[in-house]
């Protein structure tokens, strides 16, 4: 099986752990470092700036 890209670029991951506090765990690019929890607020961080997202789009409409 293929594996897939990944839909977040390392720019947003960054800057998104940035605002959750725990970028220095992965300044060097390392992600093991980052525990489930941090991961999981990461990705929940990311829905929610992408409905926001969508929302004003549609706003505009």
């Amino acid at each position: 099986m293929a594996r897939r890209r990944g839909l977040m670029s390392d720019a947003l991951k960054y800057e998104l752990a940035q605002e959750l506090g725990f970028a220095n765990k992965v300044r060097n690019g390392d992600w093991g470092e980052v525990t489930t929890r941090e991961a999981g607020s990461l990705v929940r961080a990311a829905i929610e700036r992408a409905e926001r997202q969508a929302a004003g789009r549609q706003n505009q409409r």
